[in-house]
């Protein structure tokens, strides 16, 4: 039954001051946020990411997502203490707060150079060197991904560093004055930039075609995508890596960057995946996301302070799919 004049007119004014409550709390997050920034210019860079690491302990906790990230660690480690728990949650909260405060800095972070003969804030492998070189050199399409471990900002300006043109798909924030001002900043310092929204996956294959290189996110909840498993636990994983790596039968490079020590980082490409095949030889889509996962809970595993445990990574939801025996 159709709402009447009355019903209408109450439904568009409830719509109206929920967009308007939420816009204000937006711009009064970005205020804050943007006055923090502001401080934190007045520090030096190491300073800077000290305090907001201290403090982003302090604060974490006192948020909603604090009880989503313990929950999650709860599930994925059982053999953990309590206290176990918790730290990796308050290494979590000192992650993300130095890798907001690091946008301000990434200049002065930043200072790998190839051909330097002393070690600066970035190290790199030889073996990561010649990953880097042999993918700017190819002519040839490459997928490269990576989580949300240590400042993965930073492998994208890496791959500037190499010469390699690649774009990066990300996701902006939903607070649209935060969006504009951290689309900002990475415009400046990574290249080219391609928001996930619809139409990406499209304009993903047409860089492919062109023998270009992407660059992607792997470890987000995706709704109506694949059934896979991250530390025994099903989630839903968006398939269009494997798809795209069948389609155009690319090469596919892990990538991490992980944070070390007195605000160092360490900058890694790992050799490129043995992709699983079906019967018929070509790139089996479930199998390959559910690889890449793997990778993922790998790194995960090895440094768990180092990614964003507050995602509801697990949370099913959405038309749930499988495409087993359909690749």
């Amino acid at each position: 039954m159709a709402p009447g004049p009355l019903g209408k007119l109450r439904r568009d004014l409830k719509f109206g001051l929920g967009r308007r409550s939420r816009n204000a709390k937006h711009w009064l997050t970005a205020r804050l946020a943007m006055t923090v920034i502001g401080v934190l210019r007045l520090l030096p860079p190491d300073k800077a990411l000290n305090f907001a690491d201290r403090a982003a302990r302090r604060v974490g906790p006192l948020v909603g997502r604090h009880r989503v990230a313990l929950d999650n660690l709860r599930q994925a480690y059982p053999e953990k203490s309590e206290a176990e728990i918790k730290q990796i949650a308050l290494d979590m909260w000192g992650n993300m707060a130095r890798l907001g405060a690091e946008y301000i800095f990434l200049d002065q972070l930043f200072d790998l150079d190839p051909k330097a003969t002393t070690a600066g804030r970035i190290e790199i492998s030889a073996a990561s060197i010649e990953h880097f070189e042999k993918i700017a050199e190819d002519d040839k399409p490459h997928i490269i991904f990576t989580g949300h471990l240590g400042n993965f900002e930073l492998l994208p300006v890496g791959a500037a560093a190499f010469g390699m043109k690649i774009t990066a798909l990300f996701r902006p924030p939903n607070n649209p004055y935060m969006a504009e001002y951290i689309q900002s900043m990475r415009r400046s310092n990574m290249g080219a930039l391609l928001p996930s929204s619809t139409g990406a996956s499209f304009a993903l294959a047409a860089i492919l075609e062109k023998a270009g290189n992407i660059g992607v996110l792997v470890d987000q909840k995706f709704i109506s995508g694949l059934e896979t498993t991250f530390f025994g636990r099903l989630c839903q994983t968006n398939p269009l890596l494997g798809m795209l790596a069948r389609h155009y039968e690319c090469d596919v490079y892990p990538a991490r960057c992980v944070r070390l020590p007195d605000n160092r980082f360490r900058l890694e490409i790992e050799d490129k995946l043995v992709l699983p095949r079906d019967a018929k030889g070509t790139v089996d889509v479930h199998a390959t996301t559910q690889l890449i996962t793997d990778v993922v809970e790998r790194w995960v595993r090895e440094d768990p302070g180092q990614w964003m445990w507050f995602h509801k990574r697990w949370q099913l939801s959405g038309r749930r799919r499988t495409l087993r025996g359909r690749n």
